[in-house]
């Protein structure tokens, strides 16, 4: 279904630019993740705290994409 932003409450049409900016956010998600799948394969390293990090991180990539995105709705 082509636009569905248009059909979930909150969402709003997004320019050129912020598109651009949400994808780069999201591309450095990506690098991250990969990051934490090296973490957690050495088993060494204290897995409480590379979940604690994943979880973090994860959160910040999504309050960046919020921060362009600017939802209206919680």
């Amino acid at each position: 279904m082509d636009n569905q932003h248009k059909y979930i409450r909150g969402y709003r049409e997004l320019t050129e630019h912020e598109i651009g900016q949400i994808n780069a956010i999201k591309k450095q998600g990506e690098l991250l993740a990969v990051m934490i799948e090296s973490l957690r394969s050495t088993k060494e390293y204290d897995q409480r705290w590379v979940s604690i990090a994943e979880t973090h991180l994860q959160q910040g990539i999504m309050a960046a994409v919020r921060s362009v995105a600017q939802p209206t709705t919680f």
